[in-house]
């Protein structure tokens, strides 16, 4: 079965304010074009005034981490959160950071004002997109998965790692990179089958296939079935299933399998007899919301979400870098009469 996608992106300005910082950003939503990912814009507003008479460093970072542990259970040293990517900017006193400024730049200027210092984070093609996996009904505290944070915060130092910086000069905004696949899709896949009986001398002949590579989220998949029944048995129906592969690589050999969608289909084909028929389905994660560990389009607090777009893997990419790698698989089954 090929990709599951979302289609597009919802704009809204999000802005975080704590103290004397106030972080603006345009949008929450990043789209992973494949050859680009849109830039992250924002400003950050500081108000030298509430300073007071602290001397202190703002700065601005956007990171890409993997969380496979709930931040309670870090009773012993241990940490549960991994950063697969980085990246700093210093933006007062000024540091240089001059990005070039876009439409969006001057709206958020506008609402923050002569403080509010813009910026520009470019994120690299080769990190994962935002998933989430589901946390059970009595789960609690942040979910795991891979996620991107800005955060915005003051410090005493500009480049000292084990400074601890107090929560009160920190703003964050989590945000959500999603993959989003091209219109122009390759042809779908077909399988067959040939599967024979026993106490009888002729198979029956099965076909699966789909119309082309990928699917978007709620968008039907049309699954052409073919069979010819040279038995004398009867193919009482058809059943449909799509399971949903998700593999931890980051820290462990971790690979699982869940179903998402199993359908039956009151189709009857006598024997020696031909059938061909296009069944739709649609995969969702509405009929899915209580099974634990289901991967996940990253979720942004309560906010509803999608199964998880299957992972594409461009040539030279790690795949450690991506934390999480998502798969689907659609199989059909013939129930027989007399077994089978």
């Amino acid at each position: 079965m090929g990709p599951i996608h979302c289609r597009g992106e919802q704009v809204m300005k999000m802005i975080k304010s704590f103290k004397s910082l106030t972080l603006y950003l345009g949008k929450r939503d990043y789209v992973d074009h494949v050859d680009s990912v849109d830039p992250v814009e924002g400003v950050l507003k500081i108000d030298p005034a509430d300073l007071g008479d602290r001397k202190g460093i703002a700065s601005i970072n956007l990171a890409c981490a993997f969380r496979y542990g709930r931040e309670d259970l870090d009773v012993i040293g241990l940490s549960f959160r991994k950063d697969i990517w980085i990246q700093h900017i210093q933006l007062y006193p000024d540091a240089g950071h001059k990005p070039t400024l876009t439409e969006m730049h001057d709206t958020l200027l506008k609402k923050a004002g002569e403080q509010g210092h813009p910026f520009t984070f470019n994120i690299p093609t080769n990190l994962p997109c935002s998933v989430t996996l589901q946390p059970g009904p009595d789960d609690t505290g942040k979910a795991c998965g891979v996620d991107f944070e800005v955060k915005a915060y003051l410090a005493q130092s500009a480049d000292d790692p084990d400074e601890k910086i107090d929560k009160k000069d920190t703003c964050r905004l989590v945000i959500r990179k999603i993959q989003f696949a091209p219109d122009n899709t390759g042809s779908g896949q077909k399988a067959e089958l040939c599967k024979s009986f026993m106490m009888s001398d002729k198979p029956v002949f099965l076909e699966a296939s789909l119309d082309k590579e990928i699917y978007y989220h709620g968008d039907p998949i049309p699954v052409t079935v073919k069979i010819k029944n040279e038995t004398n048995k009867v193919v009482k129906k058809i059943k449909v299933t799509v399971d949903q592969t998700t593999d931890v690589v980051l820290y462990s050999a971790d690979k699982y399998t869940k179903n998402v969608l199993c359908e039956e289909f009151g189709e009857t084909v006598e024997g020696n007899a031909n059938f061909e028929k296009t069944l739709p389905i649609t995969p969702l994660l509405s009929n899915n919301k209580e099974k634990r560990g289901l991967s996940l389009d990253g979720r942004l607090k309560d906010e509803d979400t999608n199964l998880a777009s299957t992972t594409i893997i461009r040539g030279g990419m790690d795949k450690e870098m991506l934390g999480i790698l998502v798969s689907y698989k659609i199989k059909v089954n013939l129930m027989v009469s007399g077994g089978g």
